[in-house]
């Protein structure tokens, strides 16, 4: 048995797939069975709770051979980063004590630093958190998710992309979600390890290789085009951020760019994707048809 955190998510669920099409039994932590009602019907065990309760975290890791654990995905945190550290802290509670076999923790690429990361900074604080857990841990650093440019199969029909990578030839470290489920599900079930690992995941893309990849899928020539840096926050309030609280994904895409997300820190293990950018518009559109 498994826990998998944030099953009805888009990381969590391709680590339950791969789970399951391994044969292995799964157990997720849910705060509304409605939205997981699939994942039951699949036999996935769920159990109430979610994780700002360290009591209902605990409770799910009884008896499993290994853990996933995220945390939620806040586009505008309180400059305290309150929210995360609040969550972390369930966790440490939590796999403090019921010590699972082994613990595999969602991460971000450049999450070793502990300044000028924007969002990422809440997954520096969890890799801080976890350094004096008992069980064997793997934290995946993963790179910027192909999903995060699903909008363009919608604004892309004029064949721009607006992007907010700068220089848009730049080669960055990006992943698919699914690739990121299909590593995790393999930490959990692969080699024991004792203490800690950290897998970088994923493989250098520039937006420009993106913008023609969905082109490709839409058949037609789409090009990258680099929002200009006073455009930021405006673009993020129209993706829902909350006006005046746009600064830590500004800061993380200003940490993007700055070139220094690179593969190769040291101390690390790569695994490259498998998963092309091509592959998850393809997947979403079709998905989109049926």
């Amino acid at each position: 048995m498994f826990l998998v955190m944030g099953i009805t998510g888009k990381v969590g669920g391709a680590t339950a797939e791969h789970l399951l099409a391994q044969g292995k039994k799964v157990r997720a932590l849910v705060r509304d069975r409605g939205k997981a009602a699939n994942w039951a019907a699949q036999g996935v065990e769920l159990v109430d709770g979610d994780w700002n309760d360290s009591g209902a975290i605990e409770q799910a890791l009884k008896g499993v051979e290994g853990a996933f654990v995220m945390l939620p995905s806040v586009w505008a945190p309180s400059s305290d980063y309150k929210e995360a550290k609040g969550v972390i802290a369930n966790y440490i509670a939590a796999l403090t004590k019921a010590a699972p076999p082994r613990v595999v923790a969602l991460s971000s690429m450049a999450a070793n630093r502990t300044s000028g990361l924007g969002m990422i900074t809440a997954l520096s604080l969890l890799e801080q958190g976890f350094h004096d857990l008992i069980s064997p841990t793997a934290f995946v650093r993963a790179g910027g998710f192909f999903e995060n440019f699903l909008y363009g199969l919608h604004v892309a029909q004029g064949g721009t992309l607006p992007v907010y990578y700068n220089p848009t030839d730049r080669k960055s470290t990006m992943v698919a979600t699914n690739d990121i489920g299909a590593e995790v599900a393999t930490l959990l079930t692969g080699p024991a390890w004792s203490g800690q690992r950290v897998i970088e995941l994923g493989s250098m893309v520039s937006a420009d290789e993106v913008a023609a990849q969905l082109g490709e899928v839409l058949r037609l020539e789409v090009k990258a085009f680099a929002v200009p840096r006073a455009g930021w926050a405006e673009a993020f309030e129209q993706f829902g951020i909350p006006k005046g609280r746009t600064g830590p994904a500004e800061e993380m895409f200003e940490a993007v760019n700055a070139g220094w997300m690179a593969l190769g820190i040291e101390g690390t293990e790569h695994v490259a994707g498998t998963t092309s950018a091509r592959d998850v518009f393809a997947a979403a559109r079709n998905a989109a048809k049926a």
